[in-house]
């Protein structure tokens, strides 16, 4: 059964607004005001989502907290982005979600989320001045990993297949883009 949602015409919508929708399985997110909205993930999606955390929480600094999607990212009032792995400073983190700009943003892309992966959440993330921001693409397998640079993403390194590299920011984590979406992946060693 499809839901429609109803709202005030003429107005954008607000953090507020997606507090009050109901949990239906569908993420809802805002950017200026517009609504986004995407369905449940697939299990490729998850499994990639799974490596990340495995790989960034394994040497997280205790000054920061790696967790995965849904957690409300509240960039303003009326853009509210949930990236599918976000890695923030713990005193950022409230009880309704993360208040300003990650450390790190991760999304993992599909076919149907390309577009607003590559260009749109970029750019609202980097005039939140979040410094991090990665793409994985579980097709490829591949993982781009940016920095902001003056004020936009600059590309700093593209991991393919199976390569383990360390990578140092926003903190020194090994991994392979192979790895995140292998059936039954070898240890990173």
């Amino acid at each position: 059964m499809e839901r429609v949602r109803s709202f005030s015409q003429g107005r954008p919508l607000t953090w507020a607004d997606l507090e009050s929708f109901d949990d239906d399985g569908y993420r809802y997110e805002i950017v200026d005001g517009t609504l986004l909205m995407s369905p449940s993930p697939r299990p490729l999606h998850q499994r990639v989502v799974a490596r990340l955390l495995t790989v960034l929480g394994e040497h997280c600094p205790r000054d920061l907290e790696v967790l995965p999607a849904p957690v409300d990212v509240v960039l303003a009032d009326d853009t509210v982005l949930i990236p599918d792995v976000v890695v923030g400073r713990r005193a950022d983190f409230g009880p309704r979600g993360l208040m300003g700009a990650p450390t790190l943003a991760v999304e993992v892309i599909s076919r149907s989320s390309r577009l607003i992966d590559t260009r749109l959440k970029p750019a609202r993330l980097a005039q939140a001045n979040c410094p991090h921001y990665w793409v994985v693409d579980p097709n490829v397998p591949e993982i781009r990993c940016f920095s902001l640079g003056d004020a936009c993403y600059a590309e700093r390194v593209v991991l393919l297949g199976e390569k383990v590299t360390e990578l140092i920011e926003p903190y020194p984590v090994r991994v392979s883009a192979e790895y995140l979406v292998a059936d039954y992946p070898d240890d990173l060693g």
